[in-house]
């Protein structure tokens, strides 16, 4: 059986819904979907970490040619609502948000029954400065793309508004496995 082989990048603020979207992606079209976050935190960990920049898309072009990439537009304030209300089980990397996503029992994962995390950077005094942080950054990088002919720029407060028009996106480049309706 052949492999399929999408290259894309889906670029968005902390709390944009940048997994929800890939995890879908890639329940959707058989896609495998790599963490650049889950690599990234795990780099820091290490003291291997680099940032996304523009450096790093010029890195990245010297490994492959990317066939598509999507930035999640949403609103400042929704971001910062997201972020406020965001805990994760730190072993699995599973997301909770206590309002729309939230675990069985409060503070508890619903899967292992272990204490679930608000990592410091979702904490309300930081999330002001990582969405000034990202903006800057992913400028350049957005730039960089949309001059290439292959940016895709969604807009919107809710995943499942701007997922129909993710996977139609996708939907023209690869066959799907999974009908969008399934979420």
């Amino acid at each position: 059986m052949a492999s399929k082989l999408l290259r894309a990048v889906i670029l968005g603020p902390p709390g944009s819904g940048k997994g929800t979207v890939c995890q879908r992606i890639a329940q959707s079209f058989g896609l495998q979907h790599l963490s650049s976050g889950h690599f990234l935190r795990e780099n820091i960990k290490a003291n291997t970490g680099f940032p996304r920049t523009l450096v790093q898309a010029e890195a990245l072009d010297k490994i492959c040619e990317l066939d598509l990439v999507i930035t999640l537009n949403i609103p400042f304030e929704t971001l910062k609502d997201r972020l406020s209300r965001r805990w994760i089980h730190p072993h699995s990397g599973r997301v909770y948000n206590l309002d729309f996503n939230p675990p069985h029992v409060h503070g508890i994962d619903d899967i292992t029954g272990e204490p679930l995390v608000q990592q410091e950077d979702d904490k309300p005094e930081a999330v002001a400065a990582r969405l000034r942080q990202y903006k800057d950054v992913a400028k350049p990088v957005i730039e960089l793309y949309k001059s290439r002919g292959v940016l895709h720029q969604f807009s919107g407060t809710e995943t499942n508004k701007i997922w129909p028009y993710v996977y139609t996106l996708f939907s023209n480049k690869i066959t799907p496995i999974q009908s969008k309706e399934a979420y």
